[in-house]
């Protein structure tokens, strides 16, 4: 059975130096909020503490798990964790998409009984979310780029940022207008954006998770430009899955027209991997021969 690891391609090294500053200014901001939205009576206030409440603990979970997939590989654990932060990812998109529909209600319950608010203390711990959160956002953009779990990261500090510029206008309105609903009009719009944000990579984790292939590759495609190099040898049970962000995994049987020997198979394998690799970036394969078996020889079989 051929079998084949290829990492040449580069990698962007991420560190959790980053989301460990983001988590301190997290806890600071969190605490400012929750105690001056109970003196001010905002929600709004109160709502964006909770989201950097929530934020706190994702991004402590982000980091336990980015550290988990620096571990390596072992006998009882013979892929590491590298899907540690894949879970984090999924996590924190949900508890993302939990706190919206809290907020929401919270939002509903307000709007039916407005009460006035101190709208200067709204004005400057808002001024300070916007600050604490739009550094740390900016620590984890780059990031965020390559990796799902640094994203979920990025996605919860950016939607605390826009929450506390939301939360810093209606401050200014409730001061100057005495506009006490914008409250919750603001909260209610701060939960739908983090559903909004929260569903797309809820999604894209829980295709991960579950070894759903791809979506930015066809099978059938695959399958095509393979056989183009191995003539009358003919793939099947075919599986294609991500470990995580860096990592798309092949498998498949080799159906082989004739009794070759192992060092023909070696060298029709490697000529598959070098498909896959350059024109897929597909990084790990394995081929497992066959000869003359009565099996179901479809593209894919369900196991």
């Amino acid at each position: 059975m051929a079998h084949d690891h290829n990492h040449s391609h580069h990698h962007h090294e991420i560190t959790g130096k980053n989301l460990s500053v983001s988590i301190f200014l997290n806890i600071g901001i969190t605490v400012a909020q929750i105690v001056g939205g109970f003196i001010s009576g905002s929600l709004s206030l109160i709502s964006d503490a909770l989201h950097n409440f929530s934020d706190v603990l994702s991004l402590i979970f982000s980091l336990v798990a980015h550290n988990l997939s620096k571990k390596k590989a072992t006998t009882s654990y013979t892929f590491g964790y590298k899907r540690a932060e894949l879970i984090a990812a999924f996590v924190n998109s949900a508890t993302l998409i939990i706190v919206a529909i809290f907020l929401i209600y919270e939002a509903i319950e307000r709007f039916s009984n407005p009460i006035a608010i101190g709208s200067g203390l709204v004005i400057w711990l808002s001024i300070l979310g916007i600050a604490f959160n739009g550094f740390s956002t900016l620590l984890l953009k780059k990031d965020a780029g390559h990796n799902s779990n640094m994203r979920s990261a990025y996605l919860h500090l950016l939607t605390d940022t826009m929450a506390s510029v939301a939360v810093l206008i209606g401050g200014i309105l409730m001061k100057y207008y005495q506009w006490f609903w914008i409250d919750s009009a603001i909260t209610f719009a701060i939960a739908v954006y983090l559903i909004f944000m929260g569903f797309g990579l809820l999604k894209s984790t829980t295709k991960m998770l579950m070894l759903f292939t791809p979506e930015n590759l066809d099978i059938a495609e695959i399958v095509k430009k393979i056989h183009t190099v191995t003539g009358k040898n003919q793939l099947h049970h075919i599986h294609l899955w991500n470990l995580n962000d860096n990592e798309l995994h092949f498998e498949a049987h080799l159906e082989c027209s004739e009794n070759i020997t192992i060092t023909e198979f070696n060298a029709i394998a490697n000529e598959i991997k070098e498909v896959l690799h350059h024109d897929f970036h597909i990084n790990h394969c394995t081929i497992q021969p066959e000869f003359g078996k009565t099996c179901s020889k479809e593209f894919i079989v369900q196991d």
